[in-house]
């Protein structure tokens, strides 16, 4: 392992965050709400401390390893979290301790939305937008910016590709270099935010509001500007614009590139993830509309709008509310709860265990019960028509395996707190799935929580932003052997 090149790496990472905190910088000065020595103050923070770091490997210039780019994912992940904190915990305004301040910073990056602050409508503006930004940026992954640019500077960037996209295939690059693979991204990633922004504002939002909510919109955060989320805004076209970009959002944005590149939208259709998680969405949002409809919930038409926009954001993880769903009849609230662990696409922003893994469970359950009928036949798994390899079968089936396990462990953490049981499942379930909003004490917020309580949750945010494996092989022994 190149102790030397790791630090480098980290070092100019944490240069290249500090310029991040220039923008509510710029924001606190613009609207005059006194925050500026909060993000003056992170961004000389954090700059002096990547310098620190490089300055004494700045000469070393070797080649990323495959495992020193997990070192290097997991790092500066875990450092990126403590620099966002440092605004949101200098601030006067929001006065957070720093468990608080790290928990909301992690959540952020995470994408997650789990909060910890109360009164957002209060806050100054440049705190609000620091916290949705934090979202944009977590959303495809800083990591993969870096990767654009790490190049110029003489550090390949395929290992830290590898470690930081999302999926189980992780090889597969949509243009012939790594560098273009993660500027295609990013161009997506910004014109859907561009498009979203403009949609929101026309539709009547502030330009403060469009902007800070397409943010955490495509990000599939869940961030708002205020306590009531979406919601605040009361408004039908707001809700099915916010529901039309959080599911293209939770698409694989490989095959956004796909088809803007052949100029064909069918090629959605032929990809056997989008029909899965198309169908989820469908199914499930026409169970919840019938059902709110049936028990008199919501009339006719808020049935329809917000029935469908609370499954769009709690599936793919986003974690928008323009309704308590967990007070809604019946099934409903644990129902939308579990459809989150299935979460968007591979290569989305989304969370969740992704619909390519449980669709290939799926099909690897049907495969089996076709064997106890026909021992001796060869029944191939297939998506579309193309055979999966066995291989990624089994890394399906024991990432899912060690999800379960991992989710077990942090449930039983959370409950020797002395959380009730609603309460810890769905905090679990939440953090571990990037999805923010749970049940019983944390359906609204998670100031409530002890300190302890808050440190695991940091731990499965962490772990379900990195896909679980990411972050664990660096606590087995046979990573660290030369």
């Amino acid at each position: 392992m190149h102790i030397s090149t790791i630090g480098r790496i980290l070092g100019i990472l944490l240069m290249l965050f500090s310029f991040t905190m220039l923008p509510p910088l710029g924001v606190s000065v613009w609207y005059e709400d006194q925050q500026s020595s909060a993000f003056t103050d992170a961004f000389m923070l954090t700059l002096i401390s990547g310098i620190i770091v490089w300055f004494p490997f700045r000469g070393k210039k070797r080649e990323l390893r495959v495992r020193d780019g997990f070192v290097v994912t997991v790092l500066f992940w875990i450092v990126l979290s403590f620099s966002g904190s440092i605004p949101l915990y200098l601030s006067e305004a929001v006065s957070l301790s720093y468990v608080d301040a790290y928990f909301e910073a992690l959540s952020g990056l995470t994408t997650t939305g789990a909060t910890v602050i109360t009164g957002i409508d209060d806050l100054p503006k440049s705190i609000l937008w620091y916290r949705q930004q934090i979202q944009w940026f977590g959303g495809m992954g800083i990591i993969v910016l870096a990767v654009a640019i790490l190049p110029m500077l003489g550090i390949g960037g395929m290992q830290l590709y590898r470690a930081e996209a999302p999926g189980p295939v992780k090889d597969s690059k949509l243009t012939p270099r790594i560098t273009e693979t993660a500027k295609a991204l990013w161009y997506i990633y910004l014109g859907l935010t561009v498009i979203c922004a403009l949609a929101y504002w026309a539709a009547g939002m502030s330009v403060f509001d469009a902007i800070a909510h397409s943010f955490s919109t495509i990000a599939i955060g869940g961030y708002s500007t205020h306590d009531a989320s979406i919601g605040f805004f009361n408004s039908t076209s707001i809700e099915l614009i916010a529901t039309l970009f959080m599911f293209l959002s939770g698409i694989n944005f490989a095959l956004h590139f796909t088809a803007w590149r052949r100029t064909n939208p069918l090629v959605y259709f032929s990809d056997p993830e989008f029909r899965f998680y198309a169908s989820i969405m469908l199914t499930v949002s026409a169970i919840t509309i019938v059902t709110l409809a049936l028990t008199n919930t919501y009339s006719g038409t808020d049935a329809l709008v917000k029935g469908l926009f609370e499954v769009v954001s709690i599936a793919t993880t986003t974690g928008f509310s323009t309704a308590d769903f967990s007070s809604w009849p019946f099934v409903l609230p644990f129902l939308l709860f579990v459809v989150a662990f299935v979460g968007g696409c591979a290569g989305s922003t989304g969370g969740g265990m992704k619909a390519i893994r449980v669709l290939l469970i799926f099909k690897q359950g049907l495969r089996e019960i076709k064997r106890l009928i026909h021992p001796n036949a060869i029944i191939p798994v297939k998506l579309g028509n193309k055979p999966v390899p066995d291989r990624v079968l089994e890394a399906v089936w024991g990432f899912f395996s060690v999800y379960l396990f991992m989710f077990v462990i942090l449930l039983l953490l959370l409950l020797a707190t002395g959380l009730d049981q609603v309460t810890a499942w769905s905090a679990v379930g939440a953090c571990i799935n990037n999805l923010g909003p749970g049940l019983g004490e944390v359906a609204v917020h998670y100031g409530d929580l002890p300190d302890t309580a808050k440190w695991v949750l940091c731990f499965a945010m962490l772990m379900g932003r990195l896909e679980i494996f990411t972050l664990l092989i660096l606590f087995t022994p046979a990573f660290w052997r030369s």
